[in-house]
């Protein structure tokens, strides 16, 4: 069975690698879509019942719509688009907005807050609906704003997993999008012909949010550049942690000492020498009678 177009053969590419790098659907695996109505969860409940077609193994679909509770939000447009399709769908409306509306200062960027509160609506409805897996439409381009946010607002090197477990263990989030741009995800969208709303937020295109000032930012530097997302996007899977200043990852006593060996009964272990198969590491070990811990460099004097 082939694909539609060129550009869903290549989503459907990339959302398949993403699923196999990070074992995200199993099967048997019930996924549940967070589907806002915006392009890129409908871009990515559209190639996934697309890829369950032609999958090897067995997983279902249903959408579930967290409506915040802003008015002229078009819930029944995504209800009805739902329906003549053939995916199972649940509306839950929601008080977010008014929650945010009395919880944060009237300046203050409410984008945080928002995705906290409805990822909370999220988990509960997982159980409700019993999904094994929950599937959100963040994209390569999401996956980059948010390490250049963290890196140049929060003073952290980080972004967001493509498979994350929650604190309790319960739930599963996955985002199969990781590797599809943000121009990929809305022009699949849209030659799907699946209608694209806004959540009526109300900062919702704000051009002030420090995301809108990221995106600007990128585009420019892709003038000269064009390939600087794919190699933001790389940086995140090829991290050199003795290059950072982590001391968490990075104890400045290792650092002067050098490699450490531990005794384990009569035995000196070593650093993990990696197998024959390169799938597996064992440990160097050599007799004597040596301290708890002792530097390399002092065994050799």
């Amino acid at each position: 069975m082939g694909y539609a177009t060129s550009l869903e053969a290549r989503i459907a590419k990339k959302t398949t690698r993403a699923i196999t790098d990070f074992e995200m659907i199993e099967d048997g695996d019930r996924v549940m879509v967070g589907l806002s109505g915006g392009k890129d969860s409908w871009a990515l409940i559209q190639i996934l019942e697309v890829l369950r077609q032609r999958a090897p193994i067995d997983f279902s679909i249903v959408a579930v719509n967290v409506d915040s509770g802003y008015e002229g939000y078009q819930h029944d447009l995504v209800a009805r688009t739902c329906e003549e399709r053939g995916w199972e769908f649940h509306h839950v409306k929601t008080s977010i907005g008014e929650t945010i509306d009395t919880v944060l200062d009237a300046d203050a960027t409410p984008c945080s807050l928002c995705a906290r509160l409805r990822r909370g609506v999220l988990y509960r409805m997982a159980g409700e609906v019993g999904a094994t897996k929950i599937a959100l439409g963040h994209h390569a381009d999401d996956f980059v704003e948010t390490l250049l946010l963290n890196v140049f607002f929060a003073g952290a090197l980080k972004a967001m997993p493509a498979r994350l477990r929650s604190d309790d263990g319960r739930h599963v989030v996955i985002r199969p999008l990781v590797y599809v741009l943000e121009s990929e995800a809305r022009e699949y969208a849209k030659a799907a012909e699946l209608p694209i709303i806004g959540c009526c937020c109300p900062a919702c295109g704000d051009l002030s949010l420090q995301r809108q000032r990221i995106k600007r930012l990128i585009m420019e530097l892709e003038r000269e550049h064009p390939d600087l997302k794919q190699s933001l996007l790389k940086s995140l899977g090829n991290v050199q942690p003795r290059h950072l200043l982590d001391r968490r990852l990075n104890p400045p006593s290792a650092a002067v000492a050098g490699p450490v060996v531990t005794v384990v009964g009569q035995a000196v272990v070593g650093p993990a020498v990696v197998g024959p198969n390169f799938s597996s590491a064992t440990q160097a070990t050599q007799p004597a009678r040596v301290s708890p811990v002792i530097p390399v460099a002092d065994l050799r004097r």
